[in-house]
């Protein structure tokens, strides 16, 4: 059963810039995230969240680390950020992050690997790069920056996906579909 988030589309306005919300950790990709942002060197990117790797953060032109936020201002920042960016190296279950993205009509850059390489649609509502390759990260950043009206598209895609699978009125029948299930198989053993 996926996550599920329940608020408005923002309004529609002008994005730029690339956004990371979650702990700054080894296995989040954060060194993989700033190195690519060192090779782009012209990005801007806000990185929400706290741990242990927040010293990488340090220094590096164009990214601002804006500490731990709470849900409204995680909103705020993904309703002007052109992508969320999703580094990790460990294989991701279904992370809240991705889902608050879409909808938030936000496309998603994610590592091409265990679910993320199946929610993210490569083309449609997002972009996919090999996991740890900062290189393949930048490329597609720098694709994203040079192609805004394909990223709004596929930040439209995101929120129809959303409002297809990912809204609390779909997540209920989801679970009670689950539960009854259960309870069939339950009753005919």
């Amino acid at each position: 059963k996926p996550n599920f988030v329940d608020f408005d589309a923002p309004a529609v306005s002008k994005r730029a810039g690339f956004l990371f919300v979650g702990r700054l950790s080894a296995e989040k990709g954060v060194d993989v995230l700033v190195d690519a942002a060192r090779a782009l060197g012209d990005v801007l990117l806000r990185v929400a969240g706290t741990g242990p790797e927040s010293a990488l953060l340090a220094g590096v032109p164009g990214v601002q680390a804006l500490g731990a936020l709470g849900g409204d201002a995680v909103r705020t920042e993904m309703s002007q950020a052109m992508a969320l960016v999703l580094p990790s190296i460990c294989y991701e279950n279904f992370p809240r992050t991705l889902v608050e993205a879409y909808c938030s009509c936000m496309p998603v850059i994610a590592s091409r690997h265990g679910a993320l390489a199946e929610l993210v649609q490569d083309g449609i509502t997002g972009l996919l790069f090999e996991p740890g390759n900062a290189q393949d990260l930048a490329n597609k950043m720098r694709w994203a920056q040079a192609h805004p009206e394909q990223m709004a598209t596929m930040g439209r895609n995101a929120r129809a996906l959303y409002e297809a699978e990912f809204t609390a009125e779909r997540n209920y029948a989801q679970l009670m579909t689950i539960y009854k299930d259960a309870i069939a198989a339950g009753s005919a053993s």
